[in-house]
């Protein structure tokens, strides 16, 4: 049987790879870290928003430079392949990558279930957020399970339907607010740099999701244009979204509000601004956008597992599955966010992606600025920026999470080390013929001959 991963050419569209990467960051971002952002910086959580987005902007160009040069659907996996080769560094950066997507997808999982209760009263949401949570996830490993096609449809269609139905939201939350702004209190908590910085981190896990995108680059049309130009306006649209959502949430809802309802904040401010058809409506757009964005991270992580496998850089057993090492990766990849879904809260998860999120962005930048700068056509003045503003937000955020909840610090650090321990043995057993540099074959159609065009 051949149980090599299988790619689709040309089956995803430029709209349908910015509906890949919207999903997800829409469904992470706007639903569930805004009442977070409140809780570590006040009032000036809106401002934390844009400061995350300026930062993923630095941080965005060199993966627009890497998947102008090398669309695969190894996407990060592949560049990392290209800037380290086959080694270590390689090996534990993508699995960085790969655990903060499987964290997204539990994160969201866990918002869709926080948002779907507020239509009942009396339930206990210490069970039921979680068992909501892995229904979803289970549910994304049946349509992804099926044909390209069929994924980018259920994608796209959700991706309209709730970036149309949240502008919506926001325009009518900003048009019947008594006042625009932010209600503080006595209660909030006082602007900090530690904690603004803390927030920009986690605003910055609201965009991630556009590294989604980089994993479609076997499969999209004209990849060497459109996986960048899907990256690009996926995060423009984003940053569009948000600041109407958020100018919304705010002017509805007091700062202490927000806080106290940081798990459905978007919920509780369609209450007193429109009452319960509005609420209603809000939480059908959760469940829809949190639905949508596991759909496609669940593609695209499994797909970049499942190159990081064929490169021979993880270990990979069959446990007598049949069909594709793509399909088993799949199985791996929705097993590791059910555990993470059931026994995870939803400031945990994002704490834990944030920080593997951001380690591994950090080797994306110094692998292109050392290795790459020259082939992929980069600045090093960007590069540079972009490393020094992942390691000055990185900073902050080790510093809250040190002060308010030293469990997350050691969970990572303990997750980071077994991780290298881990590949530094597996490779340390791996033959010798398979250190020779190996280049994947799933790049995508055509890089071959751009390559010998250059």
């Amino acid at each position: 049987m051949d149980r090599l991963p299988e790619y689709q050419a040309d089956s995803l569209s430029l709209t349908g790879a910015i509906a890949l990467g919207t999903g997800v960051m829409i469904g992470a971002g706007i639903f569930a870290l805004t009442g977070q952002m409140a809780e570590m910086t006040g009032e000036l959580f809106p401002l934390a928003f844009l400061s995350a987005a300026m930062i993923v902007g630095f941080s965005a160009y060199s993966y627009v430079k890497l998947s102008n040069a090398y669309p695969s659907a190894g996407g990060i996996g592949m560049y990392l392949h290209k800037a380290y080769g086959p080694r270590l560094p390689t090996a534990f950066h993508a699995l960085l990558m790969y655990f903060s997507m499987v964290i997204a997808q539990s994160f969201l999982a866990r918002t869709f279930g926080s948002y779907t209760l507020e239509l009942f009263d009396g339930v206990n949401r210490s069970l039921w957020v979680p068992s909501l949570g892995v229904g979803l996830l289970i549910a994304a490993f049946l349509i992804n399970l099926s044909a390209n096609k069929l994924i980018q449809g259920v994608a796209s269609v959700l991706g309209g339907i709730k970036i149309g139905g949240i502008i919506l939201f926001g325009v009518v939350g900003v048009l019947v607010a008594d006042s625009l702004g932010i209600r503080a209190t006595a209660e909030a908590p006082a602007p900090s740099v530690s904690g603004f910085l803390g927030a920009t981190a986690l605003g910055i896990l609201a965009f991630k999701g556009f590294t989604t995108i980089t994993n479609s680059g076997a499969e999209i049309r004209d990849p060497h244009r459109n996986v960048g130009r899907a990256i690009i306006v996926s995060i423009a649209l984003c940053v569009v979204i948000y600041a109407l959502v958020g100018l919304a949430v705010a002017s509805n809802l007091s700062l202490a509000e927000i806080i106290a309802t940081q798990d459905y904040s978007l919920a509780a401010a369609a209450r007193p601004a429109l009452g319960e058809a509005a609420v209603w409506f809000t939480v059908l757009l959760a469940m829809l956008a949190t639905a949508g964005g596991i759909i496609a991270s669940v593609f695209a992580v499994s797909r970049m597992l499942a190159m990081l496998t064929e490169m021979q850089l993880v270990p990979h057993r069959h446990f007598h599955m049949p069909g594709s090492i793509q399909k088993h990766t799949l199985v791996y990849t929705i097993v590791l966010g059910l555990l993470l879904t059931a026994f995870f809260d939803l400031s945990r998860i994002a704490a834990l992606g944030i920080i593997f999120y951001l380690v591994m962005d950090i080797a994306i930048h110094w692998g292109v600025l050392r290795h790459l700068r020259e082939e992929v056509k980069a600045r090093p003045a960007i590069l540079l920026t972009a490393i020094a503003l992942d390691l000055v937000v990185l900073a902050g955020f080790l510093w809250v999470k040190a002060t308010t909840d030293p469990l997350v610090l050691y969970v990572a650090a303990a997750a980071m080390a077994v991780i290298l321990v881990a590949e530094y043995a597996f490779l340390a057993r791996r033959p010798a013929q398979d250190n020779e540099h190996h280049t994947p074959s799933h790049d995508a159609k055509g890089s071959h001959r751009k390559e010998e065009g250059a």
